[in-house]
């Protein structure tokens, strides 16, 4: 069979562009995995005073490790945070003012340190007077779905006794409460699926 030299030069060009794609594509899957940003995740635990496991779980339950994922309601990156929202708190808890932008949060560093200095204000400001560790973990997980006052709500709607109460049980008495109680499903459900994530690691 016989080639065109102009043929052959479209068939070079169609292999190169093969493989580049091929390359790309072996390069994103390397950045997706559970220890593509194991430095980060460590930096950023390190820096916030936070669990790094906590900060991994939670990063594989909202983005499983896609850096480009973004939510229909515009939640951005590994740790799925809204710039408007998650973002601007965490901007508040640095020290900074305004928010983050969507390219911010796309990028994996910026991201992981912006979702542990949230969950640092979460447990070290909002949810601080919960005083076992394990409770305060769980509480975390239910307000980085649905925020921490609904958490209190769940228990009562004076601040004072929903403390009292929370710090009155245990744990597993915590965790069935907010699995049976929470005014949105989707605390309880994600709470699940953060602990189920947390336990592997």
């Amino acid at each position: 069979m016989i080639f065109s030299v102009s043929h052959l030069s479209r068939l070079a060009i169609l292999l190169v562009l093969m493989m580049l794609v091929g390359c790309s594509s072996k390069s994103q899957r390397q950045h997706t995995g559970i220890h593509s940003y194991s430095d980060e995740i460590a930096d950023a635990a390190k820096e916030y005073g936070v669990d790094s496991k906590l900060i991994t779980a939670i990063i594989q339950v909202e983005s499983g490790f896609n850096p480009q994922a973004v939510s229909r309601s515009n939640a951005i990156g590994l740790m799925q945070l809204k710039a408007n929202g998650a973002g601007c708190d965490a901007y508040r808890y640095k020290g900074k003012r305004g928010c983050p932008d969507d390219d911010d949060l796309l990028d994996p560093e910026t991201n992981i340190d912006l979702g542990a200095a949230y969950i640092s204000s979460l447990q070290h400001q909002q949810l601080n007077w919960i005083e076992h560790p394990v409770t305060r973990r769980y509480a975390t997980e239910a307000a980085y779905a649905n925020g921490a006052g609904a958490l209190l709500r769940t228990f009562s709607s004076d601040r004072k006794k929903a403390i009292r109460m929370i710090n009155s049980l245990s744990p597993e008495a915590f965790h069935w409460h907010i699995r049976q109680h929470h005014p949105s499903p989707q605390a309880p459900r994600y709470m699940l699926k953060v602990e189920e994530a947390y336990s592997r690691l």
